[in-house]
């Protein structure tokens, strides 16, 4: 890397306990990355499981920010933010691969059209297929158009027919977190992502946001990478179902009507009170309680293995 050249892009990832994904992920930036003027910038959420040393030791050359609590995804990435100099954002998660040479692409779309404001590339699972990485605006309409899509998905004869929606670059809604290029302006402007997601509908909201500025948001399947998907989520399964609750109903709060809203608490009492009576998991009882307690305040959970 160049520093005597203005940072062209700036490649931000938060970690938390990702020793064991984090290194494939550097070592493939390092491999595939070609381009003079970038630079990486990985946010540190509180990690005890050595990740920190590692990237310390192997990776001197990368700006180590480190954090004293976990606050999440988006407060992570806008901490990066903040020490980034590039033109572009480029927001990385660490359970993913690159197996190629991303930016220049990613680069050359946003220069073609300045409403372009945040592109997502195309993602696939580790055995090749396609990962569905975009969604319509959510809402009760658009929650349930994507979740028919991700069904539809795993019905093998109706695969094909999906993926050949997503063989040329066009305008969506929303894409999703893991691989995700914006204008470091754009993202400025917006004050980055809204602190009060933990994790879960935090580029949704950022989306939505940049939507009502009038920027693009675009998917493109001329680029891709591996997205393990879920690596972090499944190490703290249960709290991650609460806060995907919590989020959800913020989400709504910001962004959808009051009939939407109200549909959706009706939706989720009597769903999470049924299992709450069948199986008596206090996980459900702990989301019923969600519909009587969530604020727009910043949300604050420790997250363990």
């Amino acid at each position: 890397m160049n520093q005597q050249q203005p940072i062209s892009v700036s490649v931000i990832l938060v970690n938390y306990n990702g020793k064991e994904i984090l290194l494939d992920c550097l070592n493939s930036i390092q491999k595939f990355i070609d381009i003079p003027n970038y630079e990486i910038i990985l946010v540190d959420n509180a990690s005890s499981d050595g990740s920190v040393e590692l990237v310390a030791v192997n990776y001197p050359h990368i700006r180590l920010v480190k954090q004293i609590e976990n606050r999440g995804f988006g407060a992570g990435n806008n901490v990066g933010a903040k020490f980034a100099t590039g033109e572009f954002l480029f927001l990385l998660n660490t359970d993913t691969v690159l197996i190629n040479n991303i930016l220049p692409h990613l680069i050359q779309l946003m220069q073609a059209d300045p409403q372009v404001g945040i592109i997502g590339p195309k993602l696939l699972n580790p055995d090749g297929s396609l990962q569905i990485s975009v969604s319509p605006a959510l809402g009760i309409k658009g929650e349930y158009e994507a979740r028919q899509m991700h069904q539809a998905y795993q019905n093998i004869s109706q695969q094909n027919l999906i993926e050949q929606k997503f063989q040329e670059i066009q305008e969506v809604d929303i894409v999703v977190g893991a691989a995700f290029f914006i204008r470091s302006s754009l993202f400025n402007d917006l004050g980055g992502f809204d602190e009060n997601f933990f994790m879960y509908f935090e580029e949704s909201d950022l989306c939505q946001r940049a939507q009502y500025r009038g920027y693009k948001i675009i998917y493109t399947p001329d680029v891709s990478l591996i997205h393990l998907k879920g690596y972090s989520i499944q190490k703290a399964a249960n709290i991650m179902a609460i806060e995907y609750r919590r989020s959800q109903i913020y989400y709504y709060q910001k962004h959808r009507p009051l009939w939407e809203q109200l549909l959706l608490r009706i939706y989720i009492f009597y769903k999470f009170f049924g299992e709450f009576i069948t199986t008596a998991n206090p996980n459900s009882l702990k989301i019923i309680i969600l519909l009587f307690t969530v604020e727009k305040s910043a949300v604050k959970i420790s997250v363990s293995n």
